[in-house]
């Protein structure tokens, strides 16, 4: 089967499943090898910019025909059988109804198979429904059942603590915006309170004034689309702030990156990694410390003025 996957999670799940895709987004790095397909998209904002430098090209791309332009000559070539798209966000990637415009023009016989997760069990569906699609339900009821088991371990982990602390979680610094979807669940389960957004709420801008009154105890800075690197790089846009030295988790010490290019805003698989790396935030002494290369601490890094 030829399949196009133009959003990373979905081709992570893809690639999970047995099957190599004969092209992909222009996000799309994981698995390695994946890099080296035809990218059927490319993006109008340039991702090496500061936060909001990107946050004015997006607004700029939205009001002049949208993010992301797709590659009909591409698309046209690769001939697939099944393209797998999303409906969550148009900024994340390439959304449904341009992908159904592009195969009616160029008359392709496809399925277009549409995820549009909100939490961390509506991944586990969608895994289903693109092993359905794809013919390896085996394999994804195998992929499922692992997953679902991880989630509860985190959860009768993290039943065994005292404290519930007060986290945040930032989808982006400059605006400042509260990560939605799955996150405020997957903070609970992993044993924090999420007082910012609701369950399956989109990520929001949020004032600033709202994140001091609400102290968060831990502050977890996640930017869709930022490696570890980059965060800190942009790390300013909140250092900057007023009342930054004032809030309890940087008092305390309790700030980190994680890569919310990698994990935290990828909903697949590796959302359960996610998942267990918020509880070795979280609860340090009951959860595994997360790997270096996907949780950073903040708090003893400096910050330039």
């Amino acid at each position: 089967m030829r399949v196009v996957s133009l959003l990373p999670s979905a081709t992570e799940i893809v690639a999970t499943l047995g099957i190599e895709p004969v092209g992909v987004s222009h996000e799309c790095d994981h698995p390695s090898w994946v890099a080296d397909k035809p990218a059927v998209n490319r993006s109008r904002v340039d991702p090496e910019a500061s936060s909001g430098e990107i946050d004015e090209q997006v607004l700029a791309a939205e009001q002049s025909g949208g993010v992301y332009d797709i590659d009909l000559g591409t698309f046209e070539r690769l001939d697939p059988d099944l393209v797998v798209s999303q409906g969550i966000c148009d900024v994340c990637a390439v959304d449904a109804v341009a992908v159904r415009e592009a195969v009616e023009q160029l008359g392709l016989d496809c399925e277009v198979l549409t995820t549009d997760p909100h939490s961390i069990e509506d991944v586990f569906p969608d895994i289903r429904r693109i092993g359905a699609a794809t013919g390896t339900e085996n394999r994804a009821s195998e992929l499922v059942a692992d997953l679902e088991a991880r989630v509860r371990m985190v959860e009768q982990t993290a039943r065994l603590t005292d404290d519930r602390p007060r986290v945040a979680v930032l989808d982006w610094t400059n605006p400042v915006m509260s990560a939605g979807h799955w996150i405020p669940e997957m903070v609970e389960m992993a044993g924090g309170t999420y007082g910012l957004t609701d369950h399956g709420a989109a990520s929001r801008p949020v004032e600033w004034r709202a994140i001091r009154e609400y102290d968060p105890e831990i502050l977890v800075v996640a930017p869709c689309g930022f490696d570890l690197d980059q965060t800190t790089e942009n790390l300013a846009d909140l250092t900057e702030r007023p009342g930054w030295d004032e809030l309890t988790a940087v008092r305390e010490g309790r700030i980190y990156a994680i890569d919310g290019h990698q994990y935290v805003n990828r909903p697949g698989p590796r959302l359960v990694d996610s998942l267990e790396h918020l509880g070795g935030v979280i609860h340090p002494d009951a959860f595994e410390d997360p790997p270096a290369d996907a949780v950073r601490p903040l708090s003893a890094l400096p910050v330039e003025s």
